[in-house]
């Protein structure tokens, strides 16, 4: 098989294949299959506790997930995205307690109040690069909490946060117990792997590569850096949005201490470790939350060995636990022997 690669891109001429091939014959389809698989078994395996912590490890991949278009795709230093997972949450919450609505309904306008909240805070700053625009989003998230502390039009309920959210009901199942809220979760990341894997491979995911590798030479090739940049954030605010509605459902109460920002570090070192693809923002979720659970016992040198294995992975695999891999495009296979024979 004749092919031309560099560091982002390769080109190879792929011979047909029976489609049962294609799947298994790729090691990555292969591991999906496997995950899938233990996603479903596990909640008949294991203890309400260990249902409760999958659930906690969705939550993290979702936000996770929606904080790599921002992060992960377009390079944007982004350290307060846990202000739009609360303004979500607080949407849903009050929707549900002072009007009545139900829990499902009120999803989209979370995401959409996150998405406008983006928008606005975003705008003045998108022009910000590295550094300083981490800092100006650091301050959002801390001006978020203490505007939620001090009950903004006396609907936040201050540092008691909102009681009373009722629990979401899909088709006549009142969603209640924790094995349900597994499956509502994780459904929710399996259709955001899809929608994002597809925008990853748009026009729109495209130009957010090109940005985040040199966002000077795609603006010198006509991409409207700014305005790709914005649509990145709202996005990104937009699912956060909707994630932090699932989650005052779940938790029935939520209170500003559920949005600091050291919630915000955890979601950024998971992007960060993950290596900005979509699996290893999975993998990464499971070693950020799930391994300090399982290591409880060794409650004394747990957090030491935690903080160990991180140097040791910014020293050793700086570009992630996964990083995406390179983009592949089939070329005919004439061209690919005409090049060969200039080659020659």
């Amino acid at each position: 098989m004749a092919s031309f690669e560099n560091q982002n891109v390769q080109f190879a001429a792929h011979p047909k294949s029976h489609f049962l091939g294609r799947i298994f014959g790729n090691r990555r389809n292969i591991f999906y299959i496997l995950l899938i698989t233990c996603f479903f078994v596990l909640p008949f395996a294991g203890s309400p506790y260990w249902i409760d912590l999958g659930v906690s490890i969705g939550f993290y991949t979702l936000l996770a997930l929606s904080l790599n278009v921002i992060l992960g795709q377009a390079g944007i230093f982004n350290m307060g995205h846990m202000a739009f997972y609360a303004v979500g949450a607080y949407t849903t919450a009050i929707l549900n307690t002072v009007c009545g609505w139900p829990i499902f309904w009120t999803m989209p306008l979370a995401g959409c109040a996150a998405a406008f909240f983006a928008a606005i805070v975003a705008r003045p700053i998108i022009h910000l690069r590295g550094d300083y625009l981490l800092i100006v989003t650091i301050g959002i998230v801390e001006i978020v909490r203490i505007a939620l502390l001090n009950d903004i039009f006396g609907l936040t309920g201050g540092s008691n946060g909102i009681f009373g959210i009722s629990r979401p009901v899909f088709f006549g199942l009142r969603i209640v117990k924790p094995v349900h809220f597994y499956y509502l979760v994780w459904g929710m990341v399996g259709v955001s792997f899809a929608l994002f894997y597809m925008m990853r491979r748009s026009r729109f995911g495209r130009a957010l590569n090109y940005i985040k590798t040199d966002d000077v030479a795609a603006e010198a090739c006509g991409i409207n850096v700014a305005h790709y940049k914005l649509l990145a954030f709202v996005l990104g605010a937009f699912w956060a949005g909707m994630t932090g509605s699932i989650y005052a459902a779940k938790m029935t109460t939520i209170a500003p201490e559920s949005f600091s920002f050291m919630e915000s570090c955890i979601i950024f070192a998971v992007v960060i470790l993950g290596g900005g693809s979509q699996l290893g923002v999975l993998v990464s979720a499971f070693v950020f939350i799930g391994l300090p659970e399982i290591f409880r016992q060794f409650n004394d040198c747990r957090m030491l060995l935690f903080g160990l294995a991180m140097m040791l992975m910014m020293i050793w695999r700086p570009q992630g636990l996964l990083p995406a891999l390179p983009r592949l495009y089939s070329l005919p296979r004439k061209i690919l022997e005409k090049s060969a024979e200039k080659s020659l």
